[in-house]
């Protein structure tokens, strides 16, 4: 049985091909009355929803694809949660729009991700405080939607803070920041190196988001100062036009969810247009490391040596997805493209025997795919890029408590932090994957990043990892404990470190076993006692490594490769 869902359609008629429905509600109502496996085809163009749709276990063995999929007349069809900002004025070149109570935290302005308008730091001469600053600057008395943006608080971490005040103190100004927010990250941050103890988040980096910081164009600002009266500010481009230029604010922020239901596919579709609020409200931002973030609960120590310590949540939460498979069985997610959205891509917990072929994630704020908890999860021939735009410490591909999970022939470039993350797990297969150009803003990660034990059976193997960036990272980096692990005929280059046998809690069972380097693993001379090292060849010059990994590098990275 086949539907249609059209935005030219109707839900008065038949869902025919001649006939199509208008939303995706009415589809699912009609699927539901029809036994057997049900195909929805949505036709080009924006299908707007003004909900999340949610699919559950009545709706098992419906498959939601787009027009034409796998053809040359595939159709392009966009499931968006955005809202077209129109009613434009321009005043001295900024372009202004009344948008009542809408909270915008991204903005695309024809397909375009605009940035938010920031500056360098606290103006003036700054100092933090138990509560907030004092500066002896009067530039924030005028803030009244700034958010503080922290990066690096630990070389791995990124954090996003309100201001909840400004007032002038004689000739210094009082900044108190937005609470729960700073006080968790006062809790949080604490840290010991060499004799001296830093605890708070410090001064900021940058601030985003007050009308006078629009002195680049293209950037805009949310002005809610009046509340419930929001302002969208927009310094335009040379050449864009309000009459000719569509602006989408991104409204809702969950697109898809489905939950415990059977045997589903979504194929050829692009989920775009979804943000994620929580950031901009006082609990704020508090970022520990990769996909988790803290917001109260307690703090442990971890004692890195002599003099040296830092503080992590005993408990973290795990940044959203804007789209989300919780519980599900045999679950195909193929073709698609994730893209514009303010969280993660894809999340997937719990469930059994889902696989995500063949994708794209691209213009994300956050992660691309976050699994938890699954088993026999399989994430193949998937290409990440341009992801974590505003969550820094965000991974390409990140996996943790999964069973049987195989990724597999992903392409991960231009990322802020490590390109795949899996935690502990029992038997994460990680193989063929492409990593280049990661960990281009935050330090303390890699190209491939595999933490905690892994029960029996984990591999890693046949990756091509390259272009590691920032000035301290290992590009293949086993950490905290690993256990249970073959890292097999892995080819790395270019990064400050290739990998590390040293790490705190000792590597155990862990095998080094035939990989290509251009330079000495940290520890290969010394091999700590958990760890069997044989068989590596380092090759520095990188035209003989090339012509030495040829084979492997063949065989990594996509399956169909992508325009």
């Amino acid at each position: 049985m086949e539907f249609y869902v059209s935005p030219q359609g109707d839900d008065s008629w038949s869902g025919s091909a001649e006939r199509p429905f208008l939303t995706l509600e009415r589809a699912r109502s009609a699927a539901r009355e029809v036994p057997g496996e049900v195909v929805v085809r949505l036709r080009g163009g924006t299908h707007v929803l003004t909900r999340p749709f949610e699919l559950a276990e009545p709706d098992s063995g419906t498959v939601y694809e787009a027009y034409g999929y796998g053809s040359a007349a595939q159709e392009e069809a966009v499931v968006s949660g955005g809202r077209p900002i129109t009613g434009w004025q321009e005043r001295d070149g900024v372009w202004r729009a009344e948008v009542g109570d809408l909270e915008v935290r991204q903005l695309y302005v024809d397909g375009r991700r605009a940035a938010r308008a920031a500056v360098a730091g606290l103006p003036g001469a700054a100092e933090a405080t138990a509560t907030g600053y004092v500066t002896d600057s009067a530039e924030p008395r005028d803030w009244r939607s700034a958010e503080f943006v922290y990066r690096g608080v630990y070389p791995w971490t990124e954090a996003r803070l309100g201001m909840a005040e400004a007032v002038a103190d004689g000739d210094r100004t009082v900044v108190t920041m937005a609470q729960p927010g700073f006080g968790w990250a006062v809790e949080l941050y604490n840290s010991t190196w060499a004799g001296n103890t830093s605890r708070g988040p410090g001064l900021p980096t940058s601030i985003e988001n007050e009308p006078g910081f629009l002195r680049e164009p293209g950037t805009f600002v949310l002005d809610r100062s009046r509340p419930g009266d929001h302002v969208l500010l927009y310094l335009p481009l040379p050449g864009e036009d309000p009459a000719r230029t569509t602006v989408v604010a991104p409204v809702l922020e969950t697109l898809v969810r489905v939950a415990g239901a059977r045997e589903v596919a979504f194929r050829g579709l692009v989920f775009a247009e979804a943000t994620w609020l929580r950031p901009g409200r006082p609990e704020g931002f508090v970022h520990y490391h990769g996909s988790g973030y803290y917001e109260g609960g307690g703090v442990e120590t971890a004692v890195l040596g002599e003099d040296a310590s830092v503080t992590y949540p005993s408990s973290s939460v795990t940044t959203p997805a804007c789209v989300t498979f919780e519980d599900t069985r045999s679950v195909v997610i193929e073709g698609c493209r994730f893209t514009r959205l303010g969280a993660s891509g894809l999340g997937v917990s719990g469930g059994d025997g889902l696989t995500v072929r063949g994708c794209d994630f691209e213009t994300i704020s956050a992660g691309g795919v976050v699994v938890t908890g699954s088993r026999a999860t399989t994430l193949e021939d998937n290409r990440v890029r341009r992801i974590g735009l505003e969550f820094s410490g965000s991974p390409g591909i990140a996996v943790t408590g999964t069973k049987g999970c195989v990724v597999a022939n992903n392409e991960i470039t231009q990322v802020p932090h490590c390109g795949i993350v899996a935690g502990p797990g029992e038997g994460t297969r990680i193989l063929r994957n492409l990593t280049v150009d990661t960990m281009q803003v935050l330090a303390d990660g890699g190209g491939v990043y595999l933490s905690g034990p892994q029960g029996e059976g984990a591999e890693v193997r046949s990756n091509v990892i390259t272009d590691t960036r920032t000035p301290y990272n290992f590009g293949l980096y086993l950490d905290y404990g690993a256990s249970g692990v073959i890292v097999e005929e892995n080819v790395v280059a270019r990064a400050d470190n290739t990998a590390v046998l040293h790490v705190g809690p000792p590597l155990e069972n862990v095998v080094f076993r035939g990989n290509f380097w251009d330079a000495d693993p940290l520890g290969h001379d010394d091999v700590p006692g958990g760890v069997t090292y044989e068989g590596n060849a380092t090759i520095k010059d990188e035209r003989e490594l090339n012509a030495a990994t040829a084979d492997i590098r063949a065989r990594a990275g996509l399956l169909t490769p992508r325009g």
